[in-house]
């Protein structure tokens, strides 16, 4: 771990932290891949580890300046600030661009994980059966997944805290989506869209000096579901960095094999060329969320055109590629300035 950072450095951490929060919000797209082409992904496993029995102790005997030295905590403050911009600020702008530009969206996404792929390659240098078999296993899981149907929409507390748990692995485990894995799981919309939305408008209420808010009900619900899902997140992203820690000490290039094997098989999720498509029952009428009465709708991919909508699509991916294989570059020549 660096303990020695200058300014600028934890600048870009936070950079590198908002990053992070945004990919997290884009089915499809993994956090865990910023931090893994970024450079800082054992760094941020092995921080998030330390936040155990000793951490707990040094923290509640008052031995402050200890505890943030045990955990690394100014990296994953740093870390955790970026997030939290990217929670109110760029996570809003994805949601626009998602609505009016999504093709050029997808394709950018989809050529940052290509490119992902490629930067992961560059630092893997132990390739044989085993490691090739762990690859095709990774892919064939993150393929697999892709293809599920959503389930329905379940606010209950307990699948809430759940949802948390499960959905932080798009952080510590690169090329599984969380945002994906809610879609899933059907709380997608609730837990990122309604709930954040919710937590927006209390703040803007607050600065407002408008606290109508805590007599509404459903308000209140919506802010307790978010607060039980964060609770579950933060249970999550401890309990999953342990269990990484160990399997990157342990099995380091089995489970990087897996890691590259899940980023390919996201892929299909990404795949820019895809119709949304609403369910549907024998009448042809749409089937709807039986908790919110929302449409429930999947994707059907299909192959383009060759057109010039096809070809600024394409632009968009080889900007996503040459995006990470400049952050390769970066990381790369900063690794041996750092040397030096």
């Amino acid at each position: 771990m660096n303990a020695s950072r200058n300014s600028l450095e934890y600048f870009l951490l936070v950079l590198k932290g908002i990053a992070m929060g945004a990919a997290n919000k884009v089915p499809g797209v993994s956090g865990g891949i910023v931090a893994f082409v970024a450079g800082f992904y054992e760094e941020f496993i092995y921080s998030l580890q330390r936040i155990n029995k000793t951490a707990f102790k040094l923290f509640f005997n008052g031995r402050f300046r200890v505890f943030l030295g045990y955990i690394n905590g100014q990296f994953l403050a740093a870390i955790v600030f970026g997030m939290l911009i990217s929670f109110f600020t760029v996570s809003k702008l994805l949601d626009f661009l998602l609505i009016h530009y999504e093709l050029n969206v997808w394709s950018t996404f989809f050529g940052m994980i290509l490119g992902s792929i490629y930067s992961i390659s560059n630092r893997f240098e132990k390739w044989n059966l085993q490691s090739i078999s762990y690859l095709i296993l990774g892919a064939m899981i993150g393929l697999a997944i892709s293809f599920l149907d959503p389930a329905m929409e379940n606010n209950a507390l307990w699948f809430v805290f759940l949802c948390g748990i499960i959905s932080v692995s798009g952080m510590t485990l690169p090329g599984l989506s969380g945002s994906f894995i809610l879609i899933i799981l059907g709380n997608y919309v609730l837990l990122l869209i309604d709930s954040v939305n919710a937590l927006y408008d209390t703040f803007e209420n607050i600065l407002s000096n408008d606290f109508s808010f805590l007599d509404d009900p459903v308000r209140m619900r919506m802010l307790l579901v978010l607060t039980v899902f964060t609770v579950g997140s933060v249970v999550g992203m401890v309990t999953f960095s342990h269990v990484m820690s160990r399997l990157l000490n342990n099995y380091k290039f089995q489970t990087i094999a897996v890691i590259k094997g899940f980023i390919i098989g996201s892929l299909g999720v990404v795949w820019p060329w895809k119709n949304t498509i609403y369910k549907t029952d024998a009448t042809g009428s749409y089937i709807l969320n039986s908790s919110n009465n929302k449409i429930i709708e999947t994707y059907k991919r299909y192959t383009p055109d060759f057109n010039e909508e096809t070809i600024i699509a394409i632009g968009f991916i080889c900007l996503g590629i040459s995006v990470l294989v400049l952050l390769e570059w970066y990381g790369r020549k900063n690794g041996e300035t750092q040397k030096k």
